[in-house]
């Protein structure tokens, strides 16, 4: 065993050149005093050769290993002379093949893949459960099922389809009866004819508020609505900026939706230009005659959109105003008095009957 000179090494099993077909590689001082002597590793009279080699290991379990050059550490320059001239780099091994999945081959059409994201096919219809429908948000909307009431007062819900009683032992509507907001509501504002520019003009931006939620969460909030916005007076809104905006935008007691109050703002500048009196005519033109349909008998009588409802919404659209619909008119119109929906057995039908104005039905807006 040829021990090479040196630091401590780790101990190394080269193969000789009688194994590789080609000149030995230069492996440690040892190697490199054998070459320059003219002897071969073959002539230590075993077939291969322990040879000490600095910063390499052992083979484990007695495996042949390639000896590996000696990387020359830094600062020292790299061997020169016969023992340079004498080393042949040995062949590279070729490079490996990817390696493969270890489950079953996948398939060579990607679209055959029971979830592959290429190619997928159509996907069966979804089923879809029928919701069911809930109570309507406005007070004596075309109702198969009555307003419920406010759960957080504790009362319970109101089934009744037909007049119920009141505190006082009269009839009325069932929704009147859900809560105690809308008692007086009912009693003395719902179905009573409504007219001036600026209360049509809180009305239809209270309807216009109103969409998406409870009639009864306006109703609620109807004074802070009053305070924010001068009293819903046309010339007022009218003269809102971007300041005005900002403070209703950030006002807790209202709703703060950005497109609601864009469009209250907007319709108020619009309206403002019109003539005194001219909103009033133009919406109680598309009144209906009395007596032209028959009195409701429960509330499911009562019809959520109509053709008035329908003519009114496409009029104001066409003129401009937003954020109203065939249903969001149809409320305004039950809730100024412009049709009577109380049922016919409730107290407060026909009240205000007198206070109508007078004018042909659709005759529209006037210049």
């Amino acid at each position: 065993m040829i021990t090479a000179p040196g630091p401590p090494a780790t101990l190394a099993r080269a193969r000789t050149w009688h194994d590789r077909g080609h000149a030995a590689p230069v492996v440690g001082r040892a190697v490199r005093e054998e070459h320059r002597a003219g002897t071969a590793p073959g002539d230590l009279g075993k077939t291969h050769a322990d040879v000490l080699v600095p910063g390499h290991r052992a083979g484990r379990g007695g495996r042949r290993r390639h000896a590996r050059r000696a990387r020359p550490r830094r600062g020292r320059r790299p061997a020169r002379g016969p023992a340079r001239a004498a080393h042949r780099p040995a062949p590279r091994r070729p490079a490996r093949a990817p390696r493969r999945h270890r489950g079953a081959p996948l398939p060579a059409d990607p679209a055959r893949l029971p979830h592959g994201r290429r190619r997928r096919g159509p996907r069966p219809p979804r089923r879809r459960t029928r919701r069911t429908r809930g109570p309507h948000r406005r007070p004596g909307v075309g109702a198969r099922e009555p307003p419920r009431a406010d759960r957080r007062g504790g009362r319970a819900a109101v089934t009744a389809t037909g007049a119920l009683p009141g505190p006082d032992g009269r009839l009325r509507c069932p929704w009147g009866l859900s809560a105690p907001d809308y008692l007086g509501y009912h009693d003395e504002e719902w179905g009573r004819p409504v007219l001036g520019d600026d209360a049509l003009f809180e009305r239809l931006s209270l309807e216009a508020f109103q969409s998406g939620l409870s009639w009864l969460t306006i109703l609620r909030r109807r004074p802070a609505f009053r305070t924010a916005f001068d009293d819903f007076k046309l010339t007022a809104v009218a003269a809102y900026g971007p300041a005005e905006r900002a403070r209703l935008l950030a006002d807790a007691g209202i709703i703060r939706n950005a497109r609601k109050i864009d469009a209250v703002l907007a319709n108020a500048r619009l309206l403002a230009g019109w003539a005194p009196g001219e909103l009033t005519t133009y919406l109680w033109s598309f009144a209906p005659a009395p007596g032209s349909r028959p009195a409701p008998r429960t509330t499911a009588d009562v019809p959520a959109v109509t053709e008035e409802s329908t003519a009114l919404a496409k009029g104001l659209k066409k003129e401009g105003v937003r954020f109203v619909g065939p249903t969001t008119a149809y409320a305004l119109m039950q809730a100024c008095g412009l049709v009577d929906d109380h049922l016919v057995a409730c107290a407060a039908r026909g009240r205000g009957r007198a206070d109508r104005p007078g004018r042909e039905p659709g005759e529209g807006r006037e210049g």
